[in-house]
């Protein structure tokens, strides 16, 4: 805990959708939450949402600059002391219904850079502070998808890099035992969001047609994100599915 007695939480991705969602949650619940992002005002507009009695700090951060990272976690190492989660959320999806022979070398670098290179940096950034901090150890949880398990129809990118997601989880939960760093990971399904707006008005399915998806509501996914953040280091959520009861994923569709 920082000299106030709370916990710190780094939550990237933080302006819109579930980062917003997931770091309202945990400052309703007394922690101390770094919020950052691409662009300052939505994550103003995050901090403002959170009440004038929540410690909120907001870092502009782009996930895939590594000079951005390490300004994001020197930011709150200076702010607060020590860090104990980070909700490895930032993410983008690339353009959308583009078939895989069509998909452009920058559109699946952009989604590889922020999906997969920024949850990493912003991991190994976590890692390192976790480790040197006294007390040491602390939790990393980083934001799956659905996709990690079932792709949809011209989803390649962001497919992979939520496969390589899994990995990525696994490696820093074996290599932070030593240091009493847990993580976990979360695959969302069909949280409403920005990025789902689609499922309610019609997505393409793997027959080829289109069909409106039931979402959840984006609170749903924080709370989840909260009881994993305060479990004690001793026990571990290592992979959590949420999703919208009747979404097509088990089955048949």
């Amino acid at each position: 805990m920082s000299a106030s007695g709370k916990k710190i939480a780094v939550v990237t991705g933080a302006g819109s959708g579930i980062g917003r969602s997931v770091a309202l949650t945990l400052a309703a619940a007394g922690w101390s939450v770094a919020v950052a992002g691409r662009r300052t005002e939505p994550l103003e507009e995050t901090a403002k949402a959170a009440g004038t009695d929540a410690d909120v700090l907001c870092v502009r951060a782009d996930v895939s600059d590594p000079d951005d990272v390490a300004a994001l976690f020197a930011a709150v190492r200076e702010h607060y002391g020590r860090l104990d989660l980070l909700f490895n959320n930032a993410g983008t999806f690339g353009p959308g219904g583009v078939p895989l022979e069509d998909l452009t070398y920058e559109a699946w670098r952009s989604v590889v850079d922020v999906n997969l290179t920024g949850a990493f940096l912003c991991a190994q950034a976590a890692f390192r502070q976790m480790k040197a901090q006294d007390p040491q150890g602390g939790r990393i949880i980083n934001n799956g998808s659905i996709s990690a398990h079932v792709p949809r129809p011209n989803s390649i990118a962001y497919t992979a890099t939520k496969h390589a997601m899994t990995g990525l989880t696994k490696s820093l939960s074996l290599d932070g035992r030593p240091y009493r760093i847990a993580c976990g990971q979360i695959d969302i399904g069909n949280a409403a969001t920005e990025m789902t707006e689609r499922m309610q008005t019609g997505i393409l399915q793997a027959n080829g047609q289109l069909a409106v998806e039931p979402v959840m509501d984006a609170a749903d996914v924080a709370r989840t994100v909260l009881h994993m953040a305060e479990l004690p280091l001793e026990a571990n959520v290592q992979f959590a599915t949420v999703m919208a009861t009747t979404m097509p994923y088990v089955g048949r569709g």
